[in-house]
Order: structure tokens, then C-alpha cells, then sequence
């Protein structure tokens, strides 16, 4: 089953700084029909005008990733974390028995577009860890590359939960294909281009609720699409 959400059709939240859309029940959004699916609880497309972001705030019990896709992220920790997250990097933050922290667009001049995603974890009251990676456009070229998961996975962080987290460029002609293990489920995010899942043509902002699908195919007959997929239990 593809149940396909377009972008327009998304709760959109707006002030003189951020521009952002909620996937699931945030702050003030509430839809007691869309609290999360399974252990993913949080899914914000959000943009960030230059030089503003969040100041120091809590967050615990949480595996917490955000994956840039235009401009620098400005992260600080109470934990000693801290670094720029670049366009195609991807930060892991798991906030465990308690974390603080501040994210603030590095640019004066630049807006910055982010994906920032909130898993539930298997395990309550871990040490707060904080970790980053940059995966290349090469790197995701043509397949489904994983950049965190529950699992060791290649050169992907390691999460607190059975999850992983794929991100993709396919090009014009690309085909990738991803098995569904019985009892799992998965949630694509289109972040640009026109793919088809399974025969549905997506857009630039859509994102897809997977279940009870064996095997997802994907290509791209137009133009180079970037995609972000999570299998979850």
C-alpha cells in the first residue's frame, strides 16, 4: 500500500525566519490521525533564513538525524559536540537520558534547507552521543546508500533502533529496487525531481507511507531525483 502525501497538502508552518513543513503531530500541529508511523515520530522540511536558527534546547529518549540539503548547519551540544553540517552530510544526535543543543544557520548571506527526522529509540536512558558524516553525490549516485541505521551498514552511523535510512540520487534511466522484509514498512521523501514508486509518479515534496509492499522500485525518466527512504519495523 502507497499512501502518497503531495506537498501541497502538507501542514506548512511559517514565521520571519523559518519556513517549515510538518509531516507528522509537531508543537502546535496536532492530528490525532498522524502522531508518527511506527517508531518514526518526526519528519520537518525545514528552511532556515541566514544567520537564524534554534537557541539551546532539551531533547531526550530521541534519535535525532538531520540531513542538509542546501547551504551549513551551525551545531553546538552540552555534550562537547559541535561542527557545520554541509549539503549532503548527515548529523546523528542521540539524545539518550538527556542532550541541549542549538542549530543555527551558518550562512549570513544563504538560506539553509534541512530534513530533520526523530526515531524513537529501542533502548530509553543511553548516553547522549553526537556524531556527523558527509556521503557524496558519487556515493549516492544511482542506488540507495545507507546513512544510519540500527545495524552496521557499511560506512553509515549507527542509531539506537532497527531502522535505516537511505538517501539516493538517480538519474534519467536509473532503476533501484529495495526489498521490504514481511512486517516492515518504510517512508520516502522525494526532496527533488519526478521519480515513480511502483508505477506513481511523485513530485518534489511528496513523501509516502509504505506498508505491506514486498519490493519498491524506483526510477527516474526525466530528470536526476533525490530521495531520502526509511525502513522501520
Amino acid at each position: 500500500m502507497l499512501d502518497i502525501t503531495r506537498s501541497g497538502e502538507r501542514f506548512h508552518f511559517e514565521t520571519d525566519w523559518l519556513s517549515a513543513y510538518w509531516h507528522f503531530s509537531f508543537d502546535h500541529y496536532y492530528d490525532p490521525k498522524n502522531l508518527s508511523f511506527g517508531p518514526l515520530r518526526v519528519f520537518n522540511n525545514d528552511t532556515i533564513q541566514p544567520g537564524r536558527g534554534f537557541p539551546m534546547h532539551p531533547h531526550r529518549d530521541m534519535e535525532i538525524l538531520t540531513y542538509v540539503i542546501k547551504g551549513e548547519l551551525e551545531h553546538k551540544d552540552n555534550t562537547g559536540g559541535n561542527g557545520r553540517i554541509r549539503a549532503g552530510e548527515m548529523q546523528r544526535m542521540s539524545a539518550g537520558s538527556g542532550i541541549v543543543h542549538s542549530e543555527f544557520n551558518a550562512s549570513q548571506t544563504e538560506p539553509c534547507e534541512l530534513v530533520q527526522i526523530w526515531i524513537t529509540p529501542a533502548a530509553q536512558g543511553v548516553e547522549p552521543s553526537y556524531g556527523q558524516r558527509q556521503f557524496t553525490l558519487e556515493d549516492r549516485a544511482g542506488k540507495l546508500l545507507p546513512v544510519a541505521s540500527g545495524h552496521s551498514n557499511g560506512d553509515g552511523m549507527r542509531i539506537g533502533q532497527d531502522a535505516t535510512l537511505y538517501v539516493s540520487s538517480l538519474r534519467p534511466g536509473d532503476n533501484v529496487r529495495h526489498v521490504l522484509a514481511s512486517g516492515r514498512r518504510a517512508y520516502l521523501f522525494v526532496i527533488d525531481g519526478k521519480p515513480a514508486l511502483n508505477g506513481e509518479s511523485l513530485g518534489r515534496g511528496d513523501n509516502v507511507k509504505i506498508s505491506d509492499e514486498g519490493e519498491l522500485r524506483f526510477e527516474s525518466a526525466e530528470t536526476t531525483s533525490e530521495l531520502l527512504l526509511i525502513d522501520l519495523p
